[in-house]
């Protein structure tokens, strides 16, 4: 460990917002550089390749009014540490954890790396709880549980951004919220946006319920504040889930833009690209996020995380969401063609899937029959989708009175199960909701 910091005025290039500095002699990835202008302002940077003796440093800012002469790079022997305290909460701040909501900077109760602590595997305890999102395509049918990792697979043109709203207006814990924390709190990051979604977003945090944090990183930001906005955000959850005993529900939109930005930042480092352009260890960056959420075993609190994914031309198979899928517990995917008939949300429920779902409903949680009732309606409503097929072969009139009931099914299912035109609905209507179709078309339950 070096006693003192390393100051450097040997900047052989400044390209945009990278700087080369030779002849360096100690220094390691990551660390934070303050770089110090001819006028004697600084701005922070980062480190991000070593090669011999010279480094690659990406600036936290504009590299405007930098020359090779009299710029000093100053090396400080630390790595990006987050201010923690409970009064960031009802905050928003920048991708490098400024405020930009016109208030100073709270008094840090304490520090951690923005990269987090990794949890033990062995003292991971089991997701379980419910957590309300107010859709009943997600309540009902892929429950999200405390703790979960669950994704939101997105189109381009497909309203994830009225979803998220509507999430952040609306969700909320269970009853059952004191037996695993002291509180609920959203952390709200928010990444590449263009002025337009920032104008969206900023009316949807200020009509928030509960406690929140947001970080907002703009499209003309520095793209390293795009990779670090997400690290922020998780090491304010870990502090407010294991530090205070709340349970926090982390949403981060849009990840297809954090993993773009990573692109760009291996091309930058003159690193192979991987499938699609993409490095090859995009699914080890995205664990390192994804796997911070969890709960501890004899610990109050959870961080539960609701990505969201837009697949590039409707790929699913595309990297970002083919390794998200590999490493979270199920997935939300969203339908075109529902999107076109004027349906809201456009949940897809055949491809999606939570695969805790069953350890956050039942008795004590959300009612004894919720897993019989969601069983039914995949049942009947996957029967009538393939019945569709038949219905363009051989017509309405073809089929049989069985056959044009399971029609009818999907369709009012779609129409009156899925679609919810933005109100909010809690567990107990979504499962009403559901028994009541089921029982108008004559599909019994089983007990």
């Amino acid at each position: 460990m070096r006693l003192a910091e390393h100051v450097y005025s040997t900047v052989s290039a400044i390209r945009g917002q990278l700087l080369f500095v030779e002849k360096v002699a100690e220094v390691r990835m990551g660390e934070v550089v303050r770089v110090r202008r001819p006028d004697g302002h600084e701005i922070e940077g980062e480190v991000l390749l070593i090669s011999g003796d010279t480094v690659l440093v990406q600036l936290f800012g504009e590299s405007r009014g930098l020359d090779t002469a009299a710029t000093a790079v100053i090396f400080t022997d630390s790595i990006k540490q987050a201010p923690l305290a409970e009064t960031m909460l009802h905050r928003m701040f920048d991708g490098s954890f400024r405020p930009i909501d016109g208030q100073p900077l709270f008094v840090p109760e304490a520090w951690a790396p923005a990269s987090g602590f990794p949890i033990n595997p062995s003292s991971r305890a089991r997701p379980q709880e419910f957590i309300e999102t107010g859709f009943a395509t997600i309540d009902g049918l892929n429950t999200l549980v405390k703790g979960q990792k669950l994704p939101i697979f997105s189109c381009a043109g497909l309203p994830a951004r009225e979803m998220v709203a509507a999430i952040l207006k609306n969700a909320r814990v269970t009853a059952a919220e004191g037996q695993s924390g002291s509180g609920f709190a959203l952390v709200f990051v928010a990444l590449g946006l263009t002025h337009h979604e920032y104008a969206f977003y900023l009316e949807a945090i200020r009509a928030m319920r509960s406690d929140y944090i947001a970080f907002i990183n703009l499209a003309d930001d520095p793209v390293v504040e795009r990779l670090m906005a997400p690290r922020f955000g998780l090491a304010a959850a870990e502090y407010l889930a294991f530090g205070k005993g709340r349970d926090v529900l982390v949403v981060v939109t849009d990840m297809t833009n954090y993993c773009d930005a990573l692109r760009e930042v291996a091309t930058a480092r003159e690193e192979l690209p991987g499938r699609r352009g993409y490095p090859g260890y995009l699914y080890s960056e995205l664990a390192s996020l994804y796997e911070r959420a969890g709960r501890i075993k004899g610990r109050p609190g959870s961080i539960t995380m609701l990505p969201v994914v837009t697949m590039p031309e409707d790929d699913i198979t595309h990297p970002i969401p083919d390794l998200t899928g590999y490493i979270t517990e199920g997935q939300i995917v969203l339908s075109r063609e529902l999107h076109q008939r004027g349906i809201f949300p456009p949940v897809d429920v055949l491809p999606s899937l939570s695969r805790l779902m069953q350890q956050g409903i039942g008795p004590g949680r959300t009612r004894e029959d919720h897993r019989a009732i969601a069983n039914q309606l995949y049942r009947q409503y996957a029967r009538g989708r393939d019945l569709r097929s038949l219905e363009v072969i051989v017509g309405r009139e073809g089929m049989n009175e069985a056959d044009r009931n399971h029609l009818d099914f999907a369709r009012a299912f779609e129409e009156e199960f899925v679609h919810q035109a933005g109100d909010r609905r809690t567990v107990v209507q979504t499962l009403v909701a559901g028994l009541t179709l089921l029982q108008r078309f004559g599909f019994a339950v089983p007990a």
